[in-house]
């Protein structure tokens, strides 16, 4: 009976860890959910007056598509002038159905507004346009985003593994020659802007040494066959640039966070106890220092990825980064606001899943 009872007590437990877990979840998925909302009300009120002209603009380039799609319906007009009547009364009448007759402040006017964004229609570019010609935001948008991701996700990834391993390297060698190389390398590397180096890296590996190009922008279309082979190759040069610049930084943060954890008692313990170092250091000592290490990485993600315009207007990357800058140099605000919720949006996703996995790797977070 008492192993029954032991049994049972470790399922209760067990069956209250899993509950607080997705307790703890879905207040951080409530609070990053009112973030958006807050931030999207701050975009529009922002931007005030102006969300008028990109919405009666959207509407207006919708009503003249449909109309002059059906060419049943245009060639029941005898002149010109009889078309584009008819086109400027639709128009005022979606207008009124929208209410976007009404101030913007108007509780319906951001309802309204809020719900497009939210559903990814940001309207139509004034100048931008899509490799295949389209100006609606969200196609431009889509078009860039997989690219910004790629480079700088896989930056990240390639950043973290080493600087994970050189910072445990460390860690467990204080005050050797490589902790105090790691050390050095560091703070020299974050020292520089990442569009300085880019420059230098250009210069050397495209003109002195021309192995790769200076345009990280593909010359072949997207539908060619070897586009994807292509994209790799131009992305070859921006990202040893990113991981240059990023793995001393990280390497560094990784050290600092081990030292701490190899003084711990537990730690000593094993030591005494005549467990491996590298089993020590590997298992224990960076699963314990784990949680800080996860926020970091999912900061440094978000981070790259709302910092991408000057690196990607340096090596002319063709992400979200430089259609920022294309967007911000001819002040096309509707590409402006759907690339800033997109990219916000990015950050809460990361934000959110950092959380969920320090709360996985740190039990106490989920009974706060």
């Amino acid at each position: 009976m008492s192993i029954r009872r032991g049994g049972n007590g470790k399922l209760q437990n067990r069956n209250c860890n899993v509950m607080g877990f997705k307790k703890y979840l879905a207040k951080r998925a409530i609070t990053m959910f009112g973030v958006l909302m807050a931030t999207l009300l701050i975009t529009i009120a922002l931007v005030g007056s102006n969300m008028d002209a990109i919405l009666k603009q959207s509407v207006a380039l919708e009503i003249r598509q449909q109309v002059t799609n059906n060419k049943s319906l245009v060639s029941s007009f005898k002149t010109p002038d009889q078309l584009n009547s008819y086109i400027q009364n639709q128009i005022k009448q979606r207008v009124v159905a929208l209410g976007l007759d009404q101030p913007w402040y108007t509780p319906q006017r951001l309802g309204l507004a809020m719900y497009k964004i939210l559903t990814l229609d940001f309207g139509h570019a004034k100048f931008l346009t899509s490799d295949t010609g389209s100006s609606d935001v969200k196609d431009i948008i889509l078009e860039r985003l997989p690219n910004t991701i790629l480079l700088f996700t896989t930056a990240t990834a390639i950043v973290s593994l080493i600087g994970i391993l050189l910072g445990a390297i460390a860690a467990s060698k204080v005050n050797s020659k490589i902790d105090k190389i790691t050390s050095g390398f560091a703070i020299v590397s974050s020292s520089f802007p990442v569009w300085w180096v880019g420059i230098i890296m250009i210069f050397l590996f495209a003109f002195v040494y021309p192995i790769f190009p200076a345009r990280a922008t593909p010359t072949i279309p997207m539908t060619d066959p070897g586009y994807a082979v292509s994209l790799l190759y131009h992305m070859a040069l921006p990202l040893i640039t990113l991981v240059l610049i990023g793995f001393g930084s990280w390497a560094y943060l990784v050290r600092n966070f081990l030292v701490g954890v190899l003084q711990e008692d537990f730690i000593m313990a094993k030591k005494t106890a005549g467990i491996d170092k590298k089993k020590i250091l590997y298992r224990h000592a960076l699963k314990n220092a784990a949680p800080p290490i996860i926020t970091v990485l999912a900061l440094s993600l978000s981070g790259s990825l709302g910092g991408a315009i000057i690196t990607e207007a340096v090596f002319d990357w063709p992400g979200m980064g430089r259609l920022y800058y294309e967007a911000i140099s001819v002040l096309d605000l509707p590409v402006i606001i759907g690339a800033t919720y997109v990219l916000t949006a990015f950050f809460l996703v990361s934000v959110f899943l950092a959380d969920m996995l320090y709360g996985y790797f740190d039990p106490r977070v989920r009974r706060q």
